[in-house]
């Protein structure tokens, strides 16, 4: 076996997480082509293929996968040397994952989070897929179900529903089609539910929750969203009632050796506050004076 060159292992990563070329270079600043060419140069080095390839993307193989796991590991040991060599007095980085609405949530409520005296330093990313904190991609999880692992812990903060809404100003209430996150992009269980469903029409597709949002409020049809999401912007309303079988928990999610980090648990105790101040929000209690 050829020596593995890092750069290659750092593009794979890439590739693996964003399941794809195009989503792998929006990443690391690489041409589609010239990561095609490190991953295949990478599968003649290991003497193994490691991707199913096909026209939605790039899917890990059994031994893709096994490589991913040993890459991660390898990522979660240098950074440590990363952090040091940033020079001393540098403020550690506590990296959150949530998706796109507690996110959004989490921004307007920035300083219930942190605040420039503090010791740390944030650093978000939002996505709708599952961060792996038990390999240290991040410290902290926002996630609709408890983890299964030993090695994770986490608190339940609030029960979140979800409900159809349109725009306030929709021309025709109650006569509008459905809008939908498409079937290869459905990640959310309430993205994937909706596309389950055989008799509704939907007007448009989208590809992400934000772009899904921008056509509720600009009248298209009418979309799911967290009752979270929609009862706090003044442009929509809710559409029906809360869908009972799309209801789920939310937990805070960390590693068992992390969370005893000074930055990592004050981080976990002020989400913790902040989202369980909220339960009724979340729960979809609309606040009052919302019609």
């Amino acid at each position: 076996m050829k020596n593995l060159d890092w750069n290659d292992l750092q593009s794979f990563l890439a590739v693996a997480r964003g399941g794809g070329l195009t989503k792998a270079g929006a990443e690391t600043g690489l041409s589609p082509a010239t990561l095609g060419r490190r991953m295949l140069s990478l599968e003649e080095a290991v003497g193994r293929p490691l991707f199913h390839r096909s026209q939605t993307g790039y899917a890990l193989t059994a031994d893709g996968q096994s490589l991913l796991r040993r890459v991660l590991a390898m990522e979660a040991s240098a950074r440590p040397i990363a952090e040091w060599s940033g020079g001393k007095g540098q403020r550690p980085v506590v990296r959150i994952s949530a998706g796109t609405w507690t996110a959004n949530f989490f921004a307007e409520n920035i300083f219930k989070l942190w605040s420039p005296d503090d010791p740390f330093r944030l650093a978000f990313k939002t996505t709708e897929a599952k961060l792996d904190i038990a390999h240290r991609e991040i410290e902290i999880g926002i996630r609709n179900r408890a983890p299964d692992s030993p090695n994770l812990a986490a608190r339940k903060t609030a029960v979140v529903a979800q409900a159809p809404f349109r725009a306030r100003a929709h021309a025709r209430p109650g006569e509008e089609e459905w809008l939908a996150i498409g079937r290869e992009d459905a990640v959310t269980r309430s993205a994937r539910w909706l596309n389950e469903q055989e008799d509704i029409q939907v007007a448009a597709w989208a590809n992400t929750p934000r772009m899904l949002s921008d056509l509720i409020r600009a009248g298209v049809g009418k979309g799911i969203l967290p009752c979270f999401a929609g009862d706090r912007d003044p442009l929509m309303e809710r559409a029906g009632e809360p869908i009972e079988a799309l209801e789920e928990g939310q937990w805070v999610v960390a590693h068992n050796d992390d969370r005893h980090r000074k930055e990592v648990r004050t981080v976990i105790d002020r989400i913790t506050d902040l989202l369980t101040a909220h339960r009724a929000l979340f729960a979809g209690e609309r606040p009052l004076g919302m019609e």
